[in-house]
């Protein structure tokens, strides 16, 4: 896959419909939630199959006036969001959350399913919109990747006290995970390759699967489960988007998982910067 070099993305689209209709408070809420409903389903977009994503955090700061587009960077940099990469969709037409997703479907699927956004923020103004998807800077304090591996476990394990609803699964409180070497390793295998290799997949460039990865780096359990995440600049971050969507929650809570490994990569010709893999395996 092709690697990109780093730059500043601020992209603005318009779609033109007709009609003028009031705006609805709630509007703006209904679409963030439609796109993150859509992020957490696979998805074919120009031909491919997307990942299930974890959902994007709202944030007031991208939510950025619909009138003009103006320049994003010092936009941003006025709210006060330190942003590395920013796309941002205008639409005029679309008098509901409703109208304005379908019209996101159609001509901006790719956008919506970059997984190197993670924050959104929505406005409207009558039947315009503004739709901004940003991924802010790394902080610079992460430690390496066995710390924030092990911060990872601490704040699964933490969640793993607590019944949880993941979509329409119910999950008692779960006993904690216990750090295993071999997971930890072939998950800083798979973070490196996916920031060095610019692709984020749970097959890997290699066609082997998490459970072939794992037995790789000499892990004997019986069964293995995968979180992936990117653009996240921390672990808590990366466990708030998780137990936020159903799939990852359920690998999360799931009581049969007994041992876990994690590890970050970071790359910064790479799409998202920084790459994260959690494993959960099983006797």
């Amino acid at each position: 896959m092709r690697v990109v070099p780093p730059l500043l993305s601020a992209v603005a689209f318009c779609l033109a419909f007709t009609g003028i209709a009031p705006a609805t408070a709630a509007e703006p809420d209904r679409l963030v939630e439609a796109i993150n409903a859509y992020r957490g389903e696979v998805q074919r977009c120009g031909g491919e199959a997307s990942e299930v994503l974890a959902p994007l955090a709202a944030d007031a700061r991208l939510r950025l006036s619909v009138e003009g587009v103006g320049d994003l960077q010092q936009a941003l940099a006025a709210s006060g969001y330190p942003m590395v990469t920013v796309q941002a969709i205008s639409l005029s037409g679309p008098r509901d959350a409703t109208a304005a997703m379908a019209a996101l479907q159609e001509s901006f699927c790719k956008v919506l399913l970059d997984p190197q956004f993670v924050d959104i923020g929505v406005n409207q103004q009558g039947r315009d919109w503004r739709i901004v998807l940003a991924r802010p800077l790394l902080d610079g304090r992460l430690g390496d990747w066995q710390a924030e591996g092990q911060a990872l476990l601490q704040q699964i394990n933490v969640a793993r006290t607590q019944p949880r609803q993941c979509g329409d699964q119910a999950f008692d409180a779960a006993a904690p995970l216990r750090w295993n070497a071999e997971l930890g390793a072939a998950a800083e295998g798979y973070s490196r390759a996916m920031a060095n290799g610019n692709f984020f997949s749970h097959l890997g460039q290699d066609g082997r699967i998490p459970s072939d990865r794992a037995e790789l780096a000499g892990y004997r359990g019986g069964a293995v489960g995968e979180n992936l995440a990117a653009g996240h600049g921390s672990p808590r971050r990366v466990v708030e988007g998780w137990l936020a969507s159903p799939g990852h929650c359920a690998n999360l809570m799931n009581p049969r998982f007994d041992e876990f490994g994690a590890a970050y990569a970071v790359d910064p010709q790479s799409d998202a910067g920084i790459y994260w893999t959690a494993l959960f395996g099983a006797p």
